[in-house]
């Protein structure tokens, strides 16, 4: 150890520096140059960013509308209402009178009686209002706007994100003019109060061909959805160690100085996670003329029509596809949905490599990571390889990996099926898993992961070994956070954070109802990793089931399933009765607006549910825009 560093440790613990200034006392270490020497798994950059006041102020996203209008999209009126009259509209004329509605109710609670004992509990509200939204959903997504992604939360939520402009500096190396933004959706909605929210960073946008190692754009993600802050970045590690191309990770304490408000403030840890773009591409593939596509789709590879603007809205193309790349897309979609099982087996190697597929699908099964396309259909890139015109999938967003979809119960995320791991009718894994060969690959990996990758052991010796290099930045964040850090390495639960509306500073506004349909515990890694090992070993052998998804976890009934429970079961039973079903639906048509021909539109119907079920206008809490000093650390 030499003099100085030593006295830089004397002065620490006698309390004479802050933490933040004897890393400022030890010599910097070199600024990496390759892609390959920033993303050490477990390196933990400086990373400082410098605003002028006027491009911090430029930096901070819109808020557009008022708390109710930035709510219009998302009340329980808006999602239900068109699948209703789509549904109990029987003569076609795009309405719903009396008569259909009282039908359409009658249907409804038989279908949702699931164990014909003549009465709903929450559970089977929350999956019936769900079962809509996927029978509803790809006709939904076709009609979005081509300039709004319809999973795009923040969007949705009144929230417009801005570009400013920065100088970076990483260990030493500067680079000058850097384009800067905040991005995310739940994870955005999460912090968007706190000086500490995702970045996404672009070195050449000002500057052109500025890059790091070859490198362009860096992602720095907040890890607010991801207290171990381990999730995303162990889980990419794992799909490489399964021979999957998946981006690279490291990670950054992050700081930034402006003028007047912040001299090289702590804003906090970061996951560094390399961007896949047109670098990725040349970097994982030796090759940039293939296409990336980042899809929203529920069932993917799916028949949309003939033209190429449906797909386009669906699959969000990362820059520019060739019409020959179109067509390749429209061609695989219908060869999935209309081929017949003797051309399905015998032609699906000329779009997909199965070895390629199996390996990334026993990856995702291990890691139970259903924000994927098991289950919502995003969060992740679709690449058609220009040298083979094959597809295949790239890993994206994990923070919810390790089971960490809090929609389902630990048990069910511990035992997920190896045979049947997404839910509802989605032909392409469908017809994959039909076939033999595939599915020989696809267990035959699954195995190997279990003997290997993602043996406990290794799993464990994995988040100790990341732990100890973080810990020091986690410390730094504040007390809180590393408690909650502490107990999830050890493999304690932990609580899941409130979601704040935009706008709402921490500890304004009244806090949300509990949703009991959502898991309030955050799940450890190192017990996932032992529970979910054995149920796979176990379903490989023979000896377990395992857990099928019956009903989408995603919907209005996850958003306003218990509201709609209080609101229809009048006795306070627990229990809706067809009755009270009935005459509680029936009191949505009589708030509507007076119908012409005594029939409802789905605008009118969308009223009425609103007014029955909606908080009166006004009521919401406002609140001003979030600012630097709200930050919660």
């Amino acid at each position: 150890m030499s003099a100085k560093l030593g006295a830089v440790l004397l002065a620490m613990m006698s309390g004479g520096l802050l933490p933040e200034q004897a890393r400022a006392e030890e010599k910097p270490r070199p600024a990496p140059q390759t892609a390959e020497q920033l993303f050490a798994p477990t390196t933990v950059w400086d990373v400082h960013l410098t605003f002028t006041p006027e491009q911090w102020a430029a930096l901070e996203p819109k808020v557009v509308g008022s708390p109710e209008e930035r709510m219009r999209h998302f009340t329980p009126g808006r999602m239900l209402s068109g699948r209703m009259v789509a549904e109990g509209d029987r003569d076609k004329s795009g309405t719903l009178s009396k008569a259909e509605f009282q039908t359409l109710a009658g249907n409804w609670f038989k279908t949702w009686d699931e164990n014909k004992r003549g009465g709903l509990d929450g559970k089977n509200l929350r999956d019936g209002l769900n079962d809509l939204f996927e029978l509803g959903a790809l006709n939904h997504k076709a009609e979005e706007s081509k300039d709004q992604r319809s999973d795009d939360v923040a969007a949705v939520m009144g929230i417009q994100f801005e570009t400013a402009r920065a100088n970076l500096e990483l260990e030493g190396q500067t680079f000058k003019d850097v384009a800067v933004r905040y991005k995310g959706n739940f994870s955005y909605m999460q912090s968007h109060g706190d000086l500490k929210r995702s970045l996404k960073v672009d070195l050449h946008e000002f500057v052109k061909d500025e890059r790091l190692g070859g490198l362009h754009k860096l992602n720095f993600h907040s890890n607010v959805t991801d207290t171990s802050w381990m999730n995303e970045v162990l889980s990419h590690r794992l799909y490489r160690d399964g021979g999957v191309v998946a981006p690279r990770t490291a990670y950054a304490r992050v700081s930034v100085s402006v003028p007047g408000l912040h001299d090289r403030r702590y804003v906090g840890l970061y996951s560094l996670v390399e961007n896949i773009d047109s670098a990725f591409e040349r970097m994982h593939y030796q090759t940039d003329k293939g296409a990336l596509f980042k899809p929203v789709m529920p069932n993917l590879f799916t028949d949309l029509g003939d033209t190429w603007a449906t797909y386009e809205k669906a699959y969000y193309p990362k820059g520019k596809v060739t019409e020959k790349q179109q067509a390749r897309l429209i061609a695989f979609s219908k060869f999935v949905s209309h081929a017949s099982d003797k051309d399905f087996a015998s032609k699906i190697e000329q779009y997909i490599d199965l070895d390629t597929f199996a390996r990334y699908l026993a990856v995702s099964v291990s890691l139970t990571t259903l924000d994927s396309p098991l289950l919502i259909g995003h969060n992740f890139y679709v690449y058609l390889d220009p040298r083979t015109q094959k597809f295949s999938i790239i890993p994206w967003d994990l923070d919810h990996s390790f089971g960490n979809l809090n929609m389902f119960t630990n048990k069910e995320m511990e035992t997920l099926s190896i045979e049947q791991p997404w839910q509802g009718e989605k032909r392409f894994l469908t017809r994959l898993f039909q076939q033999p060969k595939f599915k020989k690959l696809y267990l035959a990996r699954l195995k190997e992961l279990q003997q290997g990758a993602f043996k406990p052991e290794r799993v464990k010796a994995l988040v100790d070994e990341t732990a100890a290099a973080i810990r020091p930045s986690v410390k730094d964040e504040s007390p809180e956070k590393l408690a909650r850090f502490d107990k999830l390495v050890a493999g304690e639960f932990v609580e899941q954070l409130p979601l704040r509306t935009p706008g709402m500073k921490k500890g304004q506004g009244a806090p949300p109802p509990p949703n009991p349909f959502i898991n309030e515990k955050v799940r450890p890694i190192k017990p996932f990793a032992e529970a979910r090992a054995r149920s796979i070993t176990a379903q490989l052998n023979g000896k377990e089931q395992g857990f099928v998804i019956k009903h989408p976890p995603m919907g209005p009934g996850l958003f306003f399933g218990h509201f709609i429970l209080a609101a229809l079961d009048t006795d306070k039973s627990g229990l809706v009765s067809q009755e009270e079903f009935s005459q509680g639906l029936q009191r949505w048509y009589e708030a509507s607006p007076e119908a012409s021909n005594g029939a409802l539109t789905a605008e009118q119907l969308r009223v009425g549910i609103d007014k029955s079920l909606m908080p009166p206008p006004g009521s919401m809490p406002a609140a001003p825009a979030p600012s630097a000093e709200s930050a919660d650390d």
